[in-house]
């Protein structure tokens, strides 16, 4: 069981993650924004990040690159889980230091698998 955080400023995907990630045998914490996110991981020290893209404030690229510049947070693995699905957002994503990427709506099935596959990795 890990421990995996969800920034996503949607309740309701907020809510349809947890439920497929507790359901699974997760343990969730969630961050409503960016900014939130980043200070989250550093306190929460979670096993893996699901981190979306467009959020008001802060977007998931911008928190992902700090969280993945940051020594105190930077070997926790991030997700990209958003509707935006162009080949540039998956590098743009990759660069600033995602391991993976989910485009929404996500299946249960492909979710648990990419969740695995990273946290094993």
């Amino acid at each position: 069981m890990a421990k995996v955080m969800i920034v996503d400023d949607s309740p309701t995907e907020v809510h349809v993650l947890t439920t497929m990630l507790t359901k699974n045998g997760h343990e969730v914490v969630t961050a409503t924004s960016g900014e939130d996110g980043v200070e989250m991981a550093k306190i929460e020290q979670p096993d893996l990040i699901l981190m979306d893209v467009v959020m008001p404030g802060m977007n998931g690229f911008q928190a992902t690159r700090q969280i993945s510049k940051n020594d105190e947070t930077s070997s926790i693995p991030v997700i990209m889980v958003t509707t935006k699905d162009q080949e540039t957002d998956k590098v743009w994503a990759m660069r600033q230091g995602a391991k993976d990427y989910i485009v929404k709506p996500v299946q249960e099935k492909a979710l648990i698998e990419h969740v695995n596959m990273v946290l094993s990795a």
